[in-house]
């Protein structure tokens, strides 16, 4: 998108000519004729970088740059000046600016300054998300599925990573929507940008649109800076936006225009910023009873249901419990330093019956707990939750005959793939072909039932 610069010359001619030149290379430019010009005009402005005279009338630039500084963090700030020292320099340096420009120059200069400085800030910033992002990123989990519904689930991702269309995580609390976002993130030509997540249902109506959108400095009270908000911070990348059948309608329009239009308008600016991000919303709510029952605009539903995913919930993919939980307490074996090395079969067979209403989230937070309460190298009942030991018998006993059907299948299913291994020599390309699945479908299945070609 065009970077903004604010040029700030005593020299007319020379604000005039490094106007035409940066204008040529389509930055957005403004001039000021002095500091005190520049500091009237910064607010109204917002530059992202600050070409600055050193000897100017009144307040010159070296007073300048605190200010600047102070007033527009976000900005890079860039000295001119005829009286170049190495001294000089230094102290430029000190008191905030990135790059110092010894007159006169060439317009290729000041080109170069300005690219090397956008770059820098390019660093910046993902730096910035990745450090506050770290303690989400750290102990991320791959995502465990071999159940052909979840299968299905990652191969319709992994088609939707390719395209910038918006995508639409359904599905029950607790089931990773985000875990899924990221997936379908990493997957993208956008994988070396920002990921930037945000809970819709987590932020204040009166403090949202300021984090959605940014603001300006003095936009409303308490506003004593700029802020760029998470679209401007993910442009390039990816937003997610979790719980989105949270977002309070009077910010619905203004999502929708960002959707539509690609640009967002910071509060108390007078322009609009081109954003190039991809969108990825998620909720546990049915926007469709939302938009009947006129809590959610329908325009705007639709532009979020371009791509549409129906994550299941984890009583619908049982087969995937037991990989589960031995990966669950081989995580929380190394997070707790316990020595606990698996879990007894009558304790399994409890977990995969209960139907799980807090889906993948409650079942880690059981294994953690049933960690923490472990004395022995072996899970057991004892160190699981009453309301999963003391199951109703007609609950058990209705999963249990679910699951052998279940196990009925998978040993047809498991028979029919080695046939087809066998036919095609071991080829599993081939093998997918005659079976009708997709090849990355048939390398989970042969992992989930252990064969050999």
């Amino acid at each position: 998108m065009p970077q903004r610069i604010l040029i700030v010359d005593d020299d007319e001619a020379l604000r005039e000519s490094l106007a035409l030149v940066l204008g040529a290379e389509g930055y957005e430019t403004s001039l000021a004729q002095n500091g005190a010009d520049a500091l009237a005009r910064i607010d109204d402005t917002m530059p992202d970088i600050v070409l600055c005279d050193l000897r100017m009338p009144g307040i010159d630039g070296l007073a300048l740059l605190p200010e600047l500084a102070r007033r527009r963090p976000d900005a890079t700030l860039i000295l001119m000046s005829a009286y170049g020292t190495e001294e000089l320099a230094l102290e430029a340096m000190r008191r905030g600016a990135y790059d110092y420009l010894a007159k006169p120059f060439q317009p290729a200069d000041v080109l170069l300054a300005i690219r090397k400085a956008q770059e820098r800030e390019r660093l910046r910033r993902k730096s910035e998300l990745l450090a506050r992002d770290v303690e989400r990123v750290v102990g991320e989990r791959p995502i465990v599925a071999a159940s052909p519904v979840m299968i299905e689930v990652l191969e319709l991702i992994e088609r939707a990573a390719e395209y910038k269309a918006t995508v639409l995580l359904t599905g029950e609390s607790g089931t990773g929507k985000e875990v899924l976002a990221r997936a379908i993130h990493a997957q993208s030509p956008r994988r070396s940008e920002s990921f930037v997540a945000v809970n819709c249902g987590a932020i204040p109506e009166t403090l949202l649109e300021s984090e959605l959108f940014g603001h300006a400095r003095g936009a409303f009270t308490g506003a004593d800076r700029a802020r760029r908000g998470l679209f401007l911070e993910a442009d390039g990348g990816t937003l997610f936006l979790d719980e989105v059948g949270e977002l309070p309608f009077s910010l619905q329009v203004k999502l929708l225009r960002v959707l539509q239009e690609e640009e967002v308008r910071p509060l108390g600016e007078s322009k609009s910023r081109p954003v190039d991000v991809r969108v990825i919303a998620a909720t546990a709510r049915q926007l469709e009873a939302e938009v009947a029952g006129g809590r959610f605009r329908e325009d705007l539903f639709y532009r979020l249901n371009v791509l549409r995913v129906e994550v299941p919930p984890l009583r619908d993919r049982r087969e995937d419990i037991p990989l589960l939980v031995d990966h669950f307490l081989a995580l929380f074996r190394d997070a707790l330093a316990k020595s606990v090395r698996g879990i007894n079969d009558d304790a399994l067979q409890r977990l995969c019956v209960y139907r799980w209403p807090g889906n993948v989230r409650e079942l880690e937070n059981v294994i953690e707990r049933a960690m923490i309460l472990a004395r022995g190298e072996q899970l057991s009942l004892r160190e699981l939750p009453a309301n999963i030991v003391q199951l109703e018998a007609a609950e058990a006993d209705g999963a249990a005959g679910d699951l052998s059907l279940r196990k009925a299948r998978r040993a047809a299913e498991s028979e029919m793939i080695r046939r087809a291994l066998r036919e095609t020599g071991g080829n599993r390309t081939h093998a997918a072909k005659l079976l009708g699945i997709s090849h990355r479908a048939l390398l989970y299945k042969v992992k989930e039932y252990e064969l050999r070609e």
